[in-house]
Order: structure tokens, then C-alpha cells, then sequence
């Protein structure tokens, strides 16, 4: 989606591009000013149509697909460990990705802000829970949730993370399914650079899942 017109404001702690914003802070940005811009987009509707498509793996025409999964260890203790990190949500506690907040609890409905160090500035892209997996059956055990972009978001799209017990092996999964497109107009500029950040985060979120399960 091209912004048409749009225009730049600079200023000493960020930079928007209306008329929906893409937010670049030259310095990182203070708690204060993060938990504001939360509180003023917490009644965003969603940027795209197919809400809740991931729950089936599913993906809307013309959206791009990734999927990435990991094996985290075997066993009920390696799985209620990979459950407790997925609740404080560690997959994001990456160094040059965090997420904002932690402590946001894993329930529909609950909006959080994804700050990224990208050279010398950083971004703040925003995303609410669409719905939250808890399911058991004779195959085994499946937790986790998905959110999806508001408005102000770069990209458009919905992420999927969840893990996985079998009990046939005993074995433990960390799954990333996710789909997305380019929205903003920076986003369609720079989108060979958008992927190898998306290609990134599920390296590093992978890896970060598999220390804190390891441990």
C-alpha cells in the first residue's frame, strides 16, 4: 500500500510517515514513550482480512510464507519449560530485537510492540493476539497463540508460534508459521532487507527457544 501523499516529520527522538505511521526513533526510546504509543493504538483494528488463517497453516493469496520449525528436546518437563518461555515470551529476547512487554500476558486481545535496532535507528512495529492454542489428544499436546499486524505496521500479515509434544517419540517442537506482505511504502523500498530480518528472527528465535529449554 503506497502512501499517497505522505510526508516526514523529523524530530530529536523519531520520525513518522503519515497519513498511518511507521515510527523510527534515532535513539532507543524510553519506556514511557513506547507504553504511550501502545496505549494510543490499543484499539486498532487489524491490517489485513484473513484473521486466524495460521490457526489451520493456512495463508491468503499473494501473501509470502515461512515456515520454520525446530526440535527443543523430548519429554513433559522440556515441554512445560518451552511453555513457560513461550509465556514470558523469550523467542524475541534476540539483543537486537526485544519485545514490549515480557510481561504482556498470552491472552486474545493483547497488543505489543516489536522494537528493532536497524543500524542507527530503531523501529517500533506493533501486533495484537488474534487467539491462543491450549489443545490435547492422543497424539499429543499443542500450546501457543498468533498475532497479527495493526495498522501501523510495515508489513501486513500474522505469525503463528507454537510447540508441540508427541507423545509416538516423545519429542518437543518450536513451529514459526507466519504470512506476510509488504505494507508501507519503506517496507516495499526495502524489502530484500525486510526478508533476510524475517529470515533472522526465526534463526535467532529458534536458537534463543533452544538455549532457554537447554538450560
Amino acid at each position: 500500500m503506497t502512501l499517497d501523499p505522505f510526508y516526514c516529520i523529523i524530530l530529536s527522538e523519531c520520525i513518522e510517515i503519515t497519513e498511518e505511521i511507521i515510527v523510527f526513533y534515532l535513539k532507543r526510546p524510553a519506556r514511557e514513550t513506547i507504553q504511550h504509543y501502545l496505549t494510543l493504538r490499543q484499539d486498532d483494528c487489524f491490517s489485513y482480512s484473513a484473521v486466524g488463517a495460521t490457526r489451520a497453516k493456512n495463508a491468503p493469496d499473494r501473501y509470502v510464507v515461512d515456515h520454520n520449525r525446530v526440535q527443543l528436546g523430548s519429554g513433559r518437563a522440556a515441554f512445560e519449560q518451552a511453555k513457560a518461555a513461550l509465556g514470558r515470551w523469550e523467542m524475541f529476547n534476540l539483543g537486537w530485537l526485544q519485545l514490549c512487554w515480557p510481561e504482556t500476558p498470552v491472552e486474545v486481545g493483547s497488543i505489543v510492540g516489536v522494537l528493532a535496532r536497524l543500524g542507527g535507528v530503531w523501529s517500533l512495529n506493533l501486533c495484537r493476539i488474534v487467539y491462543v492454542i491450549d489443545e490435547a489428544d492422543g497424539a499429543g499436546e499443542t500450546f501457543g497463540f498468533a498475532y497479527g499486524t495493526l495498522p501501523d505496521h510495515a508489513e501486513r500479515g500474522e505469525e503463528r508460534f507454537s510447540l508441540e509434544w508427541h507423545q509416538a517419540d516423545d519429542s518437543v517442537w518450536y513451529d514459526i508459521f507466519a504470512f506476510s506482505q509488504p505494507k508501507q511504502l519503506l517496507a516495499q523500498i526495502g524489502y530484500p532487507v525486510a526478508r533476510r530480518l524475517q529470515k533472522r528472527f526465526a534463526v535467532d528465535s529458534m536458537a534463543a527457544m533452544r538455549r532457554v529449554v537447554g538450560e
